[in-house]
């Protein structure tokens, strides 16, 4: 499902104009985003949460050299969703 989907499907189910829902979709994602990168987690109830996760720093491989590197200790965005999300998905597939 793309956010074209999401966009359609919002407009079709409510009624309000895809040109305010795509607005609102995309208003939504910079104000998560936003909050990330401020290191601020987001946490939408019955949904999931929006988490910043902290990678510790390791050493890896680069095959094409046969070297060793260190990748630095380092943050990502991740998505964690709710108990009821996950047993709703686990049912119905």
């Amino acid at each position: 499902m793309t956010k074209a989907d999401i966009v359609n499907e919002i407009s079709k189910n409510t009624g309000i104009e895809k040109v305010i829902v795509q607005r609102t979709v995309e208003e939504f994602m910079n104000t998560v985003k936003d909050g990330l990168v401020k290191g601020d987690n987001v946490y939408l109830r019955g949904f999931g949460s929006f988490i910043i996760k902290e990678r510790a720093e390791k050493t890896a491989r680069n095959i094409s050299k046969n070297t060793t590197i260190t990748i630095p200790a380092h943050k990502i965005p991740a998505f964690k969703p709710s108990k009821t999300f996950v047993s709703e998905v686990k049912e119905n597939n």
